[in-house]
């Protein structure tokens, strides 16, 4: 039988594919070619079966998909450390949207960009669900550095250095929507940024653009108590209650956050099949709360992980947001058996895909999807000895041990070094950002 010819063969100690569930194979490889996986076997096998341009073996190291980061604000990373220590209001109005107002142009969301997409990438993360000011810019830097994303129209009522009104704001969303379209790895989101910021008319044209262009929603939903009091006055119900009589619930809205549910709450999400995204290093710094991420999974709903942004993070890791995560949920609900070590890989992972309605294209590692792959180390010796890859990937390894990226099969990351970029053209950037910041 004469070998098929593709164009990457990976070898690795473990696969963890995530589809199916509770499945680790033993040195099996995976075969790629034209960006996507054609086949996953055993080892000895796949080098009878395929001749490839490239052999990369991996003897020490665990396969997983790449990570899908469920929300972030990229370009914040140059405000990362600017304000800790302060409840989420007082952080917002003192420190961050002062800051904007001075320094955000389309220069510092594109330079921002670049360094989160070098974190990310460097940290395993495939996919990122961002929302910000100037897309445009934030397109620009993951298209430069060939990291899949999704990008958030983002719109408030009030006006930024970005734009004047909710008008204006949608206008220039959806001028970069268009000017990207067909782009194979960026895609867009409405982002509408939180209740307290948007007004019904807003959330209802929202709605429309949204099934027009069969667009996701991105939102933050229920972060705070403050926030569910603030809507109770102000409406008459809470947040979740209000999107819901305007029509945006639906299973392809993205909550963030999500910490305070009522059941209520919880019976809405789970009727209208809404998404959520988990933020527990961000929620925690900002004692925002704990989100009931076991209770939205039982449920049925697709809970992903996100970083949130590096100002109030101050890291986009999702190895530290699953590690928080599965803590988090043993420590609220007194039950050491929540949100174990699988469950929030899938999180990480699968979940955050379907949630962004990509489930079908990345998220888990089978034939046919885009090669979006990320190959940990397991060999330090502070990292062994290993009995279980999966609990390991969770609770003692870092990004640290990321050693190699793929992205629709084009490598990202080499022995841990970014394939795209240089890290002194990084340490300028954030260089002469610090600078202006610091003025």
């Amino acid at each position: 039988m004469t070998p098929t010819p593709v164009d990457l063969l990976l070898e690795a100690r473990w696969i963890i594919p995530v589809e199916p569930d509770d499945t680790t194979l033993d040195h099996h490889a995976v075969a790629v070619s034209d960006g996507r996986i054609v086949a996953i076997l055993p080892t000895a096998e796949a080098r009878n079966r395929y001749v490839a341009k490239r052999t990369v073996s991996l003897p020490e190291h665990v396969l997983i998909p790449g990570l899908v980061n469920l929300h972030c604000h990229a370009a914040m990373t140059l405000m990362r450390g600017l304000a800790d220590d302060l409840p989420l209001m007082r952080w917002l109005q003192e420190a961050i949207w002062p800051a904007e107002a001075r320094h955000v142009s389309h220069a510092f969301v594109r330079d921002g960009s670049l360094l989160a997409a070098a974190e990310m990438l460097r940290g395993g993360i495939t996919t990122c669900n961002d929302m910000y000011f100037f897309p445009e810019a934030s397109a620009e830097a993951f298209d430069r550095l060939g990291l899949r994303a999704v990008i958030g129209i983002t719109v408030l009522e009030f006006p930024s250095q970005y734009a004047a009104d909710a008008d204006d704001y949608l206008r220039k969303g959806l001028a970069a929507h268009d000017a990207w379209r067909g782009h194979p790895l960026i895609r867009f989101a409405l982002a509408p940024h939180a209740p307290y910021t948007v007004a019904n008319s807003t959330f209802e044209r929202v709605g429309s653009l949204a099934e027009e262009l069969e667009l996701p929603i991105h939102i933050h939903l229920h972060e705070t108590a403050s926030e569910i009091a603030d809507s109770l006055r102000d409406f008459g119900q809470r947040p979740i209650a209000r999107l819901d009589s305007l029509g945006l619930l639906g299973p392809n809205l993205i909550g963030v956050h999500a910490v305070h549910l009522a059941e209520e709450d919880i019976q809405r999400l789970t009727v209208h099949r809404c998404n959520v995204a988990h933020c527990p290093t961000s929620n925690m710094k900002l004692a925002s709360g704990a989100a009931p991420a076991a209770r939205l999974l039982d449920q049925g709903l697709a809970v992903g992980l996100g970083s949130d942004g590096a100002a109030s993070n101050n890291r986009l890791d999702l190895f530290r947001e699953m590690h928080q995560a599965s803590l988090l949920a043993k420590l609220s609900t007194g039950d050491a058996s929540a949100l174990p070590s699988r469950s929030v890989l899938r999180m990480a992972t699968l979940d955050g895909a379907r949630a962004l309605g990509l489930d079908t294209e990345v998220g888990s590692l089978l034939p046919g999807k885009a090669a979006d792959i990320c190959a940990v180390r397991i060999d330090a010796p502070d990292d062994l000895p290993c009995f279980d890859p999966v609990s390991h990937l969770v609770h003692v390894l870092g990004r640290h041990a990321v050693s190699d990226v793929w992205v629709a099969g084009q490598q990202r990351v080499e022995h841990g070094k970014l394939l795209q970029i240089t890290n002194t053209e990084l340490l300028g950037v954030a260089r002469l950002w610090q600078n202006k910041l610091h003025q």
